[in-house]
């Protein structure tokens, strides 16, 4: 029995032919030994490629799959141009409808199907542009031009500079404020600039207030202490008022410069020491003091024994601050009070609760001494400076 043998099978005595098969899944790769390769013909292969027509790709009707001779002679006709007229024969016009169900025609959208002619369309156009909202552009301060987004950024910074330089200002000493402006001259341009912007948020401004009230009273000479732009002066003087207007900076006419704080260049003296009677001092030349938002620094109740210095008998002070920067309102009037003042009102704007406004009158009083000055000035911090909130 051979080795392979199995009952009911049986081995074919021929070898298994080495010859490839049907079912064979050898895949045929070129024969590199072959020899070259045979060229293509592209003629043949262009002629077999379906043609396409500059209307068939602006079309958007679907192309007929088995479209007649009739159609395609006609779809392969070069495309009229606008204004000429159809030269083509009646006869292929007459035939169309024969063919009808088996190819239908193309439709080319053209825009007088769509009933816009070319002066039409233009002018829509035109509307459309104009009926669009256009960003609004400022511009920087090299002349460019700034989008809104950037507009608002820069204001986000110029304001953040702004908060920055005011509160340095009211935790300062007088002298280090002017010196910083002094030194960096656009510090005081940033902070003005930002003070205006801050004034057009308030419900009103003090500075308008005294406008208001001022304004009919005519022949007052007026020294407006911290003025900043001068607005008072620029207003009041037309109506025949004196504004004598002073600031760290000038830079206008009607500013002079000068530290409020330190010593006005105005006329006037305080009682001598040697004087045993209450008096008023001499050689006062003003009637009325303003101090808007100007009670700044650290030394700040110098600004008011300066006021007091120049002033007239019966003159009157002004006060207009921040209503958040009182810790005592009482406390605060009794200090005005012991610098030679008598409270005449205090008024807080009902319709603006954001300031309130003190008017002081000028009455003789004794000497002080320097030990009793020194204790006056302690008690700058009645006042906090203004402080605003990390963004």
């Amino acid at each position: 029995m051979a080795f392979f043998e199995v009952p009911g099978w049986t081995v074919p005595s021929a070898p298994i032919s080495n010859a490839p098969t049907s079912l064979s899944r050898k895949r045929k790769r070129p024969n590199p030994d072959a020899g070259v390769a045979q060229p293509v013909n592209l003629d043949k292969l262009m002629r077999k490629m379906p043609k396409t027509t500059e209307a068939e790709a602006v079309s958007e009707v679907p192309r007929d799959p088995k479209p007649s001779k009739k159609a395609r002679s006609k779809r392969n006709r070069k495309p009229q141009k606008e204004g000429k007229p159809d030269t083509t024969p009646a006869t292929s016009t007459a035939a169309a409808p024969k063919n009808a169900k088996k190819s239908a025609p193309r439709e080319v959208t053209t825009e007088a199907q769509a009933g816009l002619s070319a002066p039409k369309k233009k002018q829509k156009q035109q509307q459309d542009a104009a009926e669009e909202p256009k960003p609004s552009k400022k511009k920087s301060k090299e002349g460019g031009q700034l989008t809104t987004l950037q507009d608002r950024m820069r204001q986000s910074l110029d304001g953040a500079r702004f908060r920055m330089i005011n509160e340095t200002l009211y935790k300062s000493h007088s002298s280090d404020a002017s010196r910083m402006m002094h030194e960096d001259p656009q510090m005081f341009e940033e902070y003005h600039s930002g003070f205006r912007r801050q004034v057009q948020s308030w419900p009103s401004n003090p500075v308008e207030v005294y406008i208001e009230e001022l304004s009919s009273r005519p022949g007052l000479v007026i020294a407006d202490l911290g003025c900043g732009d001068a607005v008072l002066a620029q207003s009041l003087i037309p109506k025949g008022l004196t504004v004598l207007s002073f600031d760290l900076v000038s830079r206008n006419p009607y500013v002079i410069e000068a530290d409020i704080c330190a010593k006005l260049p105005l006329p006037g003296s305080e009682p001598s020491i040697d004087d045993s009677e209450p008096g008023a001092g001499d050689a006062h030349v003003v009637d009325m003091v303003v101090c808007a938002l100007s009670l700044m620094g650290t030394n700040w109740p110098n600004c008011i024994r300066e006021a007091w210095r120049v002033l007239k008998p019966d003159g009157e002070l002004k006060i207009a601050e921040v209503a958040s920067r009182f810790k005592d309102v009482k406390e605060f009037v009794a200090l005005i009070n012991s610098y030679g003042f008598r409270v005449k009102k205090e008024l807080k704007n009902k319709s603006n609760s954001h300031f309130t406004f003190f008017t002081f009158v000028k009455i003789l009083r004794a000497p002080i001494v320097d030990e009793e000055w020194q204790e006056i000035y302690a008690k700058s911090n009645l006042l906090k400076p203004c402080e605003y909130k990390r963004r």
